[in-house]
């Protein structure tokens, strides 16, 4: 009888009616006040997650770890908030924007459209991102802005790269490289503005 609620907490974090984080803790809130030693045998020599929430979430909950653990860290400039307000936008265009595709001979041409803070997102971002790409290949990028967004062009030398930013869309494009965790940080340490 004793094992019936644990299987009914069981049953429904695998039914996703309640996320295992948030069961965990409770068992740990459990056991810390001398509850079950059941709870605690479930996750006590188990991996835990390493994702911490959702993913602005986790992503700020990763920078400020790593701004924790080094001792140069100027807290006077670090500026979280930016870094906030970045992954909103990063958010909002990837989950909002409309994006539509025109290939013109070597030039793939992204016309990217929204409104409010989508807007504000996309005429953030694209023009930032098209000089990034632009420096690490193997495309030619650019960006304009209009008054509903912008045009991300992208040029290829050769069939295969023209092939694979059509396969990659837009979307692909903004995410690719790897130059965003190091922009995230130093926008966090107040090294750059939004």
């Amino acid at each position: 009888m004793k094992r019936l609620p644990l299987l009914i907490a069981v049953l429904a974090i695998l039914a996703g009616a309640i996320p295992l984080y948030h069961w965990i803790a409770a068992s740990d809130a459990t056991t810390m006040a001398g509850g079950s030693h059941e709870a605690h045998a479930l996750h006590g020599d188990a991996p835990l997650p390493e994702e911490g929430g959702q993913s602005t979430f986790a992503a700020i909950a990763e920078i400020v770890a790593l701004l924790e653990e080094d001792p140069d860290t100027d807290w006077s400039t670090v500026d979280i908030t930016a870094l906030r307000e970045h992954l909103v936008d990063m958010n909002s265009l990837m989950l909002n924007a409309k994006a539509t595709t025109t290939v013109e001979g070597n030039t793939i041409r992204f016309r990217v459209e929204g409104e409010g803070a989508v807007l504000r997102a996309i005429q953030a971002m694209v023009p930032a991102h098209a000089a990034e790409l632009d420096k690490s290949g193997p495309w030619s990028t650019s960006a304009e802005l209009t008054p509903e967004g912008a045009i991300l062009l992208v040029k290829s030398a050769t069939e295969d790269d023209l092939e694979k930013a059509r396969a990659l869309g837009f979307f692909g494009m903004m995410a690719k490289g790897s130059h965003h965790q190091p922009h995230h940080l130093a926008m966090a340490r107040g090294m750059m503005g939004h």
